[in-house]
């Protein structure tokens, strides 16, 4: 049993809801590189409102013999090559993503942080791929649930397209800046946020 109750803990039974995007050179989490990382940390005020805390980010160094898919790469833009990417390998990416989510997880007596995204499962995937691959042990996600922000929006705006969703919600979109993982993340986490706080909380 938790030492320390906080509101964080008593809303999802233990798990801090942690939104991550990732953009990757393909589809499979096996064979294409991971490219970049962000995550978004979530916290609660006293009147038990969701808000956005602090944002952090990697470029992330495809590991050796990862593919690069072309079709992958025209979506997201990256150019891995680039002299003033500062990607680092994925033994050093992971820990910059994992140590600030594990001092949130005990900041607010959690158990594990639970991932928040849209299309969670495939975020969820690289991380648990990329970690593997490195043999760090101390990932901080629950292995296989998530929250999607695709089946919240859905059910709250009948839209499942992270675009659309972020319109119907009362919110600036910016085509021009999709597809970087950090827009993306901070986006997924306002959308996760409005959703979560127009629903509410009955305490049992």
């Amino acid at each position: 049993m938790r030492a320390n109750i906080t509101p964080m803990s008593q809303r999802f039974r233990g798990y801090l809801p942690v939104v991550v995007d990732v953009e990757t050179g393909g589809f499979n989490e096996a064979t294409d590189a991971l490219l970049q990382v962000a995550a978004v940390l979530i916290d609660i005020d006293e009147q038990g409102q969701f808000y956005c805390c602090d944002t952090v980010s990697c470029h992330v160094t495809p590991f050796a013999g990862a593919n690069l898919d072309p079709k992958s790469m025209e979506v997201n833009g990256i150019d891995v090559d680039h002299p003033f990417r500062l990607a680092v390998d994925e033994k050093q990416a992971l820990p910059k993503i994992f140590k600030p989510v594990r001092e949130a997880i005990k900041q607010h007596a959690c158990n594990k942080a639970i991932l928040v995204g849209h299309n969670a499962h495939f975020d969820l995937k690289f991380i648990n791929a990329a970690a593997a691959r490195t043999g760090i042990k101390r990932n901080p996600f629950h292995p296989f649930s998530t929250f999607d922000t695709v089946t919240l929006a859905g059910l709250a705006y009948g839209q499942t397209v992270l675009a659309r969703s972020i319109k119907s919600a009362g919110m600036e979109w910016d085509p021009e800046e999709a597809h970087s993982a950090i827009y993306d993340a901070e986006m997924t986490a306002m959308l996760f946020c409005k959703i979560v706080n127009e629903i509410g909380f009955v305490q049992p």
